[in-house]
């Protein structure tokens, strides 16, 4: 097969090419393009435009369209691939791309020519580790406290003071229940919580399946009844803004949010306004509408919100890994002919 991979300067070349020379079908014809970016801040500032934009705000090295003509496979990290680089692309059979958001692929493209697009979820322990770390913080004022240590204050009254007490004793409730989701759950069940879940496209026949102790709820329900809300969710028309003030609106003012997933997914103004009013409990977010955050943001001053600066993620081995990982993912997919991974495929035909 004709693979072209395109690397970048946090996810190379040689790390993607080798986890191509790994796919089934004997020996593959590898075609290397590189994205550059001349440092990790020019990158990081290229990757949030993406993220905010869509595949078509930054530009695609001009050697990929020639390269990807006649290929089968296009595999990446963060270079964009916009609809005129996939319609270029006329043997194209698979998009991969080794990192979780899909922020940077034009999918609905990809779906309309029958190209499965697929990705893995790289840090799927550390982030899930992350939100449930979050919750911890944020329930019991961990980073608060610290703060105020450290600034010479023995505090012992917080906003939550009145009504504090053991995760354990609380009904934690998920929001997207993909691969990191069904961890936090996991995680959360073994913390001794009580775990309800909402998400259209799991039912409550394959949690019950995989032995996973998730009770199913409508959205609405499960924002009236939890007393944490994590939110593991993608980006994608409709679900941009999607937890809103109605929803926030239907929380128990003890209730906290936690957000690891995307900025997007949640509307700013109703969080901030949540929170001046303290008619929810608190949130921690390791995610932000713009980043770095401004230092005039409002965010900066609310005393019951934790604020994390992307961090979920960052563990030393989930970049390196993630090609390998891909691989795995694909080769998974072409044996079983399914996958969670495969973002786009109840609306795709696999028998064309």
């Amino acid at each position: 097969m004709k693979i072209v991979v395109i690397g970048d300067i946090v996810v190379n070349c040689d790390l993607l090419a080798e986890a191509a020379r790994l796919l089934p079908g004997g020996e593959h014809e590898i075609r290397e393009v590189e994205w550059k970016s001349e440092t990790r801040q020019e990158f990081q500032k290229k990757a949030l435009n993406l993220e905010k934009n869509g595949p078509a705000a930054e530009k695609v090295p001009e050697e990929a369209y020639e390269k990807i003509k006649d290929a089968e496979i296009l595999l990446t990290h963060f270079c964009p691939v916009p609809e005129d680089l996939i319609q270029a692309g006329e043997n194209l059979k698979l998009i991969g791309t080794c990192r979780g958001g899909m922020e940077h692929i034009d999918i609905e493209a990809a779906t309309k020519r029958n190209i499965p697009v697929i990705h893995c979820i790289r840090n799927a322990e550390c982030t899930s580790d992350f939100a449930v770390g979050l919750m911890f913080a944020e329930t019991r004022n961990i980073a608060r406290a610290h703060a105020a240590i450290q600034q010479g204050n023995w505090r012992k009254e917080y906003v939550n003071s009145s009504y504090t007490t053991s995760m354990c004793d609380m009904t934690v409730g998920v929001v997207g229940l993909g691969h990191i989701g069904k961890l936090v759950a996991k995680k959360c069940a073994g913390i001794g919580m009580n775990v309800i879940a909402y998400d259209p496209f799991v039912s409550q026949e394959s949690m019950d399946e995989i032995g996973l102790p998730v009770k199913m709820t409508g959205q609405k329900e499960l924002f009236a009844t939890a007393d944490i809300i994590s939110l593991h969710m993608r980006v994608t028309p409709e679900t941009k803004n999607s937890i809103n003030r109605d929803l926030i609106g239907l929380m128990k003012p003890t209730a906290y949010l936690i957000n690891t997933s995307r900025a997007g997914v949640l509307c700013k103004e109703a969080l901030v306004e949540a929170l001046q009013n303290k008619t929810i409990g608190g949130a921690a977010i390791d995610v932000f509408w713009e980043e770095p955050i401004p230092a005039d943001d409002p965010l900066l001053a609310l005393d019951n919100l934790t604020m994390t600066p992307h961090n979920a993620g960052n563990v030393v081995d989930a970049l390196p890994k993630s090609p390998l990982l891909l691989a795995k993912t694909i080769k998974s997919f072409w044996e079983n002919g399914k996958s969670d991974m495969v973002v786009n495929l109840r609306n795709i035909d696999m028998k064309l």
